[in-house]
């Protein structure tokens, strides 16, 4: 098979779909793998270890989207590659399809094959090419929602652990889940006051049997959460509803409960947002502010630190897509019903339920035969 590995070209997005070793794999496999000039460079990879690993370096991203039979990257195609897909090329990557109607359109119009890394699933059910990416994201949030409480960066002036004499600051991580366990635990680890919150009882169990002493568990409720916001420094927003939209659980009014300077990271951004006023952002504009409170909403957090989340992205989508590149997708799928949920459309057809439901547009069942 011919594979295309394009430059990410989302604001400040440093990440490339492979390795220099994950292209090793794929050519050892005897496919085609076609990169485009300088994609690996922000990550930490040249040209140059990318064709001694076996690849075809290509000077634009036309050139590589013209060439391929499959796509692997790591973000949504934005507005400038969308003309550039067409029908049947297999489109792997994150695409986050419930929060953007006009990606949709655009991959229905396309009628590309579209597999959405986001909605894989493992024999667990758990999400693995999403686990990776929420880790860096969750310790990423406290990182820089530390920052962000800085005077300097508009904040409340407060440093997450305190020192003696002195309260640590209060954290408040909603959803815990991937993220929100990292998040606890990168926020615990700076010595930070951390509450975490779920709607799932034996979750709340384990974290209490495995989290440091400094995490908390709380219910998730409106009520627990508008009790905890006043004199909460830091809320870390981190629920997923797998391919749908995020709910909503911080709005406006409850925003007005907390302190100026107090500072809020919306890692479910992706999916639309879990605090009413999320619009996502870019590293080099990465805040706004709500009634005095800063709120970071970058779409792609991960971004940041790319070779440490291209090395980790790399590690979990590589054998899956050895598995779509030696038997072609619909045979893989047919193999694997996890990798199968991850086509969320095809020929221009919705194939994930949330997706469709969350436009009011048909839905039609994968069909592999």
């Amino acid at each position: 098979m011919k594979i295309g590995i394009p430059k990410e070209i989302k604001n400040n997005e440093n990440r490339v779909g492979a390795t220099p070793a994950g292209v090793k794999e794929l050519v050892a496999h005897g496919h085609e793998v076609f990169v485009q000039h300088t994609a690996g460079e922000g990550s930490g990879f040249s040209d140059d270890e990318y064709i001694a690993a076996g690849a075809k370096i290509l000077p634009t991203i036309e050139d590589v989207y013209g060439e391929a039979e499959m796509i692997i990257k790591v973000k949504e195609p934005i507005k400038p590659e969308y003309p550039l897909i067409r029908k049947n090329q297999v489109v792997f990557t994150y695409f986050h399809f419930a929060c953007d109607l006009e990606l949709t359109e655009a991959m229905m119009k396309a009628g590309a094959v579209c597999i959405a890394y986001e909605t894989v699933t493992d024999r667990e059910r758990r999400l693995p090419l999403l686990i990776p990416m929420s880790e860096v994201a969750g310790r990423m949030s406290i990182q820089e929602g530390a920052r962000f409480l800085e005077k300097p960066q508009g904040g409340r002036g407060v440093l997450l652990g305190g020192v003696p004499g002195v309260k640590p600051a209060k954290v408040l991580v909603l959803g815990a889940g991937v993220v929100g366990r990292n998040a606890a635990l990168m926020a615990a680890g700076l010595g930070a006051d951390v509450t975490i919150t779920d709607i799932s009882l034996p979750t709340l169990r384990h974290c209490s049997e495995v989290m440091p002493k400094n995490v908390k568990t709380l219910y998730s409720s409106r009520h627990n959460i508008e009790m905890e916001l006043p004199d909460t420094d830091l809320v870390v927003g981190s629920v997923l509803v797998p391919g749908a939209k995020a709910p909503h659980l911080v709005t406006r009014d409850m925003i007005k409960m907390m302190r100026p300077g107090s500072v809020m990271v919306d890692v479910a951004v992706d999916q639309g947002g879990c605090f009413e006023t999320t619009h996502p952002t870019t590293h080099s504009e990465p805040t706004y502010v709500v009634d005095g409170v800063i709120q970071y909403a970058v779409a792609n957090i991960p971004g940041a630190v790319p070779y440490t989340s291209t090395m980790a992205l790399t590690n979990a989508t590589m054998p899956y897509a050895l598995k779509l590149a030696d038997l072609g997708w619909k045979e893989a799928c047919r193999r694997d019903p996890g990798l199968a949920e991850g086509v969320n459309m095809v020929d221009g057809k919705i194939t994930y339920e949330a997706v469709a439901e969350a436009f009011g547009l048909p839905y039609t069942p994968l069909s592999l035969d």
